[in-house]
């Protein structure tokens, strides 16, 4: 197929897309749309479905593990439609006796989605069931590398779909082979873009002419300041840096402990299996050979990370990642970037302000926006840092990787897509979610006159600095 064809069959499917969309949403009422919603939530957490989802995706993209993409795939979906039970999403939904203003729902229309290999299951899936939710049809561009597990996705979509009797064209995919060009087609004939991956598509994204939501890079720091609980904070931090291989956007890159703590933390650590290393220029070597990321330590099992960094023999039994002390910021220093990987960096702070100073020349660097965590016993200090960081979230005394888009026990929204606000070059500074997939048609009547006297609005600045 030439790249003519190529277009044109995105063209094929964009407007059986819409043809299918418009179906949906006419005679439509809340129902459809929750029952659509549950079916696409369903083809990915019925049990069998979502191992198979997990050990495709595994085998095809070579990152993360098994068990956890499954609890992923379970967790986040569960989540959402926690999120989602309930919702008006369809029809009048708000009706202001005050201001006589009546709010009525509506779908965006076709929402493209463009989404990563990191989560090839639950990413689009997320994007579906809201999409879905809201009255919209979808079209999914996958990573190359997710093609497969999309793949199958969809297929059980399409047969939870049959049961329904809803059309397959509502949830459709750019076929293999996937190109820049066919995602590009896709994106300018959508009527909404969300765009979750690397920052060369979300640039695309916001430039392609058509309105989109796309999220930033993250690079996520961690404070642990003296009032920490060590233990407690070990424990979370390791089973947030580990789970799925670092696969998350949200797993913590960088640790900034303070120096009154910083033996015992790195105990408590050793105690998790976080295992130290203070060469950090032979570990810079050996994760990025070339200047990139070493493919054979992204989102690798433990064993496979040492083996790769040349640490198999120097690690103690039951090590789970990487710690590595270093004091460099920058694109110098490699380390205080995002890794991808089952290594952190390690800083020692005189105390919490220098630790706070050190979170910002991190962020300055990469991952501004996205998220920051603190370990403390006064939340203050919590309060202090979304003052004062360029951060849309401070997650504080929580596994990150768990805690940022969505938990049963914090009350963010379930997502695995986080918007970072101007500072990440984002339109959004919440968690993606479903009000992100609705707009509202406002029906406006007249009401009795609301209109102030000049002096009850500047009677107080007369006052400070006269007429």
């Amino acid at each position: 197929m030439n790249a003519h064809d190529d277009i044109a069959q995105v063209h094929a499917i964009m407007a059986r897309a819409r043809s299918a969309q418009k179906d949906y949403e006419t005679g439509a009422d809340q129902q459809r749309y929750d029952r659509a919603a549950e079916a696409a939530a369903w083809a990915i957490m019925e049990p069998s479905r979502n191992t198979a989802l997990a050990e495709l995706a595994v085998k095809t993209t070579g990152l993360g593990n098994v068990p956890d993409k499954v609890t992923k795939n379970h967790r986040k979906t569960l989540g959402l439609m926690r999120d989602l039970k309930g919702l008006k999403t369809q029809g009048v939904i708000d009706d202001n006796a005050e201001t006589r203003i009546t709010e009525i729902a509506r779908p965006m229309g076709v929402v493209g989605a463009v989404v990563p290999s990191t989560n090839p299951a639950a990413t689009p899936a997320n994007n579906i069931i809201n999409a879905l939710k809201c009255g919209n049809s979808v079209v999914v561009a996958p990573s190359p590398k997710g093609v497969a597990s999309c793949e199958l996705l969809l297929e059980f979509i399409h047969t939870e779909f049959d049961r329904l009797g809803l059309d397959h064209d509502l949830v459709q995919m750019i076929p293999a082979p996937g190109s820049k060009a066919k995602t590009q087609a896709m994106m300018e004939q959508s009527d909404l873009v969300v765009c979750t991956g690397s920052q060369n598509n979300v640039h695309r994204a916001q430039t392609c002419g058509t309105p989109a939501v796309a999220v930033g890079a993250g690079n996520v720091t961690v404070i642990v300041d003296e009032t920490a609980d060590l233990k407690a904070a070990a424990q979370k931090i390791t089973a947030s840096k580990t789970f799925d291989n670092a696969t998350s956007c949200s797993s913590e890159n960088s640790m900034i402990v303070v120096d009154a703590v910083y033996d015992g933390f790195v105990a408590a650590l050793a105690e998790e299996g976080g295992a130290l290393s203070k060469d950090e220029a032979a570990i810079v070597t050996r994760l990025w050979p070339d200047g990139h990321l070493n493919r054979s330590i992204i989102a690798q099992d433990a064993d496979q990370t040492f083996e790769a960094l040349g640490l198999a023999d120097q690690v103690p039994a039951g090590s789970r990642f990487l710690v590595v002390e270093t004091d460099g910021i920058g694109p110098d220093h490699p380390l205080s970037g995002e890794k991808l990987s089952r290594v952190a960096a390690l800083y020692r702070a005189r105390d919490y302000d220098d630790a706070r100073k050190i979170a910002a020349r991190i962020l300055d660097y990469q991952g501004a926006g996205h998220s920051i965590g603190i370990h403390t016993s006064r939340d203050s200090r919590a309060v202090e840092l979304g003052q004062s960081l360029p951060t849309c979230r401070v997650i504080v005394n929580q596994a990150h990787t768990f805690a940022t888009g969505g938990s049963f026990t914090n009350g963010m929204p379930f997502s695995l897509s986080m918007g970072c606000g101007s500072w990440g070059g984002n339109s959004i500074d919440d968690n993606l979610h479903w009000r992100h997939f609705l707009q509202t048609t406002r029906i406006i009547r007249e009401i009795a006159p609301n209109e102030p006297a000049v002096e009850d609005i500047f009677a107080d600045y007369w006052a400070d600095v006269g007429k």
